[in-house]
């Protein structure tokens, strides 16, 4: 098993090596900053279409309250030539009209609402997108940096390939060394405790610590039974309210 797990930390180890040799962390940020802009550019249209179609309800707002307007302009010339009926037809348009009206305002209001919901978006998500701007350009420059300081190094030591094998054998050490401390301190525990039994330790003598072990565990429950005693005759009958404490 050991053997195996070794084998696959090395092929994962040589796997992200690979990947991050293919993979160029710059092209990967400038792919998200596109990405970003092209949300940015959604959430704006957005914020233009609802714009458009709040104007739109506006004329329509605009058109129906003038029709309302004159219909009551001709009911009141109707009524004042004496035909009632012409007026009563001219009102009833008219209430209708007004019910048109409220529906388009309802509509105003909701459009009011997405609006500037959307207008708020799109200037948090603007603000986002130009803060990644500014700290990809920093990135990539700090990677470009760095790969040719590393570039350098490599050219200049030849060891870039054997330091990789070696961190890893390193680090194998250090966890072979730390499992064995851990293993070697485990084992001085139970031996204390008395889990494992020391070869080293004559029979006689373990027989005789665990009777004085048993002997002071004996001793350590007759106080606790004594205390528990005293505690219970010091404390009032159940039911009798306990005496007024006096102030300090």
């Amino acid at each position: 098993m050991g053997l195996a797990r070794r084998i696959a930390d090395l092929f994962r180890a040589k796997a992200n090596k690979a990947l991050d040799a293919a993979e160029d962390p710059r092209e990967t940020l400038d792919y998200s900053y596109s990405r970003q802009l092209d949300l940015l550019t959604r959430v704006r249209r957005g914020v233009a279409d609802v714009a458009t179609s709040r104007k739109r309800v506006e004329l329509q707002l605009a058109q129906v309250q003038g029709s309302a307007d004159k219909l009551e302009g001709q009911a009141r010339q109707a009524l004042s030539q004496g035909a009632e009926d012409l007026a009563r037809e001219a009102l009833a348009r008219r209430t209708a009209a007004l019910g048109q009206a409220d529906d388009l305002r309802s509509q105003l209001a909701s459009l009011h609402d997405e609006e500037d919901r959307l207008t708020l978006a799109s200037r948090r998500l603007e603000a986002k997108v130009d803060a990644f701007r500014t700290q990809k350009e920093v990135i990539k420059a700090s990677y470009t940096a760095a790969e040719a300081q590393t570039r350098i190094n490599e050219s200049v030591s030849g060891i870039s390939e054997e330091m990789g094998d070696v961190g890893m054998a390193v680090q194998r050490a250090q966890d072979r060394t730390a499992e064995l401390q851990a293993r070697a301190g485990a084992l001085d525990e139970l031996l204390a405790s008395g889990a494992l039994e020391d070869a080293t330790r004559p029979a006689a003598q373990d027989e005789l610590q665990a009777r004085l072990d048993e002997a002071g565990a004996a001793g350590q429950v007759d106080r606790e039974l004594e205390r528990m005693k005293r505690e219970l005759e010091a404390a009032p009958p159940a039911g009798e309210p306990r005496g007024r404490e006096e102030p300090s």
